[in-house]
């Protein structure tokens, strides 16, 4: 079968080279166009390129950027879009391409709250993807955008999900420590962070009590229904390149063992591994039973199969007392929080026929 026509939006930045990189030889999606603003129109991928911690592809390199121009898309063929483009200008270049008739497959925040747009992660919602009906009736074209979470909610929910449901847990809080690159390129300046920790991260804490609640949360007769959980969180910036530490703990009269809470998290598996995405982690929760893990320098490209590094949760220093749960997870920011979420959610549509 060939494979479906795709473009990249925010190619010359960090998200949109993830995107690049995870998609060279996909199954199922060929880039045909990579996209950016004006100032990088014309260049080649490697006058770009900012992902230090990999090695880009010969040919990846030789690929020109193009303007982002969502009716030559369409001309061209495109039928998936993958958007790494900023939250601040991410909003109306997508409602174009979704109104051309493309299916856009989003890492910004600019629609994941709307009415009828999931926040999808395969593992945790897969249902919630029939809500694209409803903006394929109200598009032109019968596009349509599909986003993926919060790089720190992506990794907080892959951890709670199989914990909510076993256990009905609802009170939960969560200190993060996220690193630098969920700040974009260049960041954060560097004598704001050498040696330091920045205690605010604008939007952040909000961000996972909101999408928390429609993730873990239901679709039914048309409309998104919030889970009732409550998630509080303190959220910092560390210096730390890649991968988001997070500390949770969790309050409930009725509080498991350790043992079992670990058994429940290892053997969480969901339709991503029951389909066998190509990007599907075999086991997207990988329980450590090391002291002193898991640690983002070590533990951030967790997953496999090769094109699943980096989109398993880590979870480790599980521990019980009384009725308090305590844990820290990991999650690879840009990628199971960011490009590689939005691949997998792309496999998942083209897979349940809704591409």
């Amino acid at each position: 079968m060939a494979k479906m026509k795709a473009a990249i939006l925010g190619s010359s930045g960090m998200i949109g080279q993830r995107f690049a990189h995870m998609l060279m030889g996909h199954p199922y999606f060929d880039v045909t166009a990579y996209c950016a603003s004006d100032r990088s129109e014309g260049k080649r991928i490697s006058d770009v390129w900012k992902l230090s911690d990999l090695q880009m592809d010969q040919e990846l390199g030789t690929r020109t950027i193009v303007g982002t121009d969502p009716k030559a898309l369409a001309r061209e063929g495109v039928q998936v879009v993958f958007s790494g483009l900023p939250s601040d200008v991410a909003g109306p270049v997508e409602d174009q391409c979704a109104d051309e008739g493309m299916a856009v497959f989003s890492n910004a925040a600019s629609h994941r709250m709307d009415q009828d747009t999931p926040i999808l992660i395969p593992e945790i919602n897969a249902d919630h993807l029939a809500s694209i009906e409803a903006q394929k009736l109200r598009r032109k074209k019968g596009g349509y955008v599909v986003t993926n979470a919060n790089c720190s909610v992506t990794g907080l929910a892959l951890g709670l999900k199989p914990l909510y449901d076993a256990f009905k847990f609802t009170d939960i809080w969560v200190a993060t420590y996220q690193a630098l690159s969920g700040a974009g390129y260049p960041g954060v300046a560097s004598l704001d962070i050498l040696g330091n920790v920045l205690p605010y991260i604008k939007s952040e804490e909000e961000k996972m009590g909101l999408e928390g609640r429609k993730i873990l949360g239901g679709f039914s007769n048309g409309r998104f229904v919030d889970a009732p959980v409550s998630i509080e969180a303190n959220c910092a910036r560390v210096n730390v390149r890649d991968g988001h530490l997070e500390a949770v703990f969790i309050r409930s009269r009725d509080m498991p063992d350790g043992e079992r809470i670990a058994k429940v998290l290892s053997s969480f598996k969901a339709r991503p591994q029951e389909l066998g995405l190509p990007t599907a982690p075999a086991s997207p929760i990988i329980v450590m039973k090391q002291p002193d893990r898991p640690q983002p320098k070590i533990d951030c490209q967790a997953g496999f199969p090769e094109r699943a590094k980096g989109m398993a949760v880590s979870v480790g220093r599980i521990r019980v007392n009384g009725d308090g749960l305590r844990f820290y997870l990991l999650v690879h920011n840009t990628i199971r929080g960011g490009a590689g979420g939005s691949v997998l959610n792309a496999e998942l549509a083209y897979r349940e026929g809704y591409i």
